[in-house]
């Protein structure tokens, strides 16, 4: 009797920040290669926009969490 095949397990959210652009770095380097098969090229591809939305949504919590540190008011950054 044929074994069923497991549906493919969806990648994980990345751990931080800093693991996601890690990931994602990694993985623009290998698209850009070329060397990628057509199908490993595509899902890499979905994983990057994955990637990329959930740096996004991070970038975004930051920027709020500042604004209510700040007053609700974005103030200039300088290295002073």
């Amino acid at each position: 009797m044929p074994k069923a095949s497991a549906a493919p397990t969806p990648p994980s959210e990345p751990s931080s920040y800093e693991a996601a652009l890690e990931e994602l770095e990694q993985l623009i380097a290998r698209i850009e290669s070329g060397q990628l098969p057509l199908d490993q090229m595509l899902s890499g591809y979905q994983r990057a926009a994955t990637l990329l939305a959930y740096c996004r949504q991070q970038l975004d919590a930051v920027q709020n969490q500042i604004q209510l540190l700040d007053d609700g008011a974005l103030q200039v950054w300088s290295q002073e």
